[in-house]
């Protein structure tokens, strides 16, 4: 059982690697089989066909991001404090998700964006629920006068989002070593905050 586990989680991680440089649709059974030295139908057996295992493989990768960027910070006050928190952590996994072609869940997000099925399905449904706790705390930052009243909650999601979404190719297309920096200011600035101190 516990070997199953192990390849199988080891099947999912190739997966994501692979996907994250030459998109979800180079995860092939083939493929798979030849990177870790294995039968196809040792690979297929796990899965039982290449859309259960790319969809396998976004839940892998929604676990990091839940793991990396919601776990440490859900439990500060909410609002401002975890929105704050929820950015720095969100632009340092973007920086550096362990993942060798950078952050896979927007690689994944721009294959599938215009497509329809079950992949396209769940990434609106995961990337709705991060949406969703960022309007929360935007929501919660306006009630309580940490930011203005007047603040547009559906354009600053927009914002951070894009901002998140650029890290990785500012950093592996443009060789940009202050992407980060750059994002967290900008995300305060959208957020009307001042500039953290260095």
């Amino acid at each position: 059982m516990q070997a199953a586990l192990a390849t199988r989680r080891s099947v999912l991680e190739a997966a994501a690697d692979l996907a994250s440089v030459e998109g979800l649709d180079s995860v092939t059974i083939g493929r798979l089989a030849e990177m870790l030295d294995m039968s196809k139908s040792g690979v297929i057996g796990q899965f039982g066909t290449k859309e259960a295992l790319q969809l396998e493989t976004v839940e892998l990768v929604f676990a990091a991001f839940r793991a990396r960027v919601w776990d440490p910070v859900k439990r500060l006050p909410p609002g401002l404090p975890r929105l704050l928190a929820a950015c720095e952590a969100w632009v340092k996994y973007a920086a550096d998700p362990g993942y060798p072609g950078g952050c896979l869940l927007t690689q994944v997000t721009y294959d599938y964006d215009a497509r329809s099925g079950p992949v396209h399905e769940r990434l609106v449904e995961g990337r709705q629920l991060w949406r969703d706790v960022l309007r929360t705390d935007l929501e919660i930052a306006v009630d309580s006068g940490d930011l203005p009243s007047g603040t547009d909650v559906r354009a600053a999601i927009y914002g951070l989002e894009s901002l998140a979404a650029f890290v990785t190719p500012a950093r592996l297309l443009h060789g940009d070593d202050r992407a980060v920096e750059q994002a967290l200011a900008c995300m305060r600035r959208i957020l009307d905050v001042a500039p953290a101190r260095s």
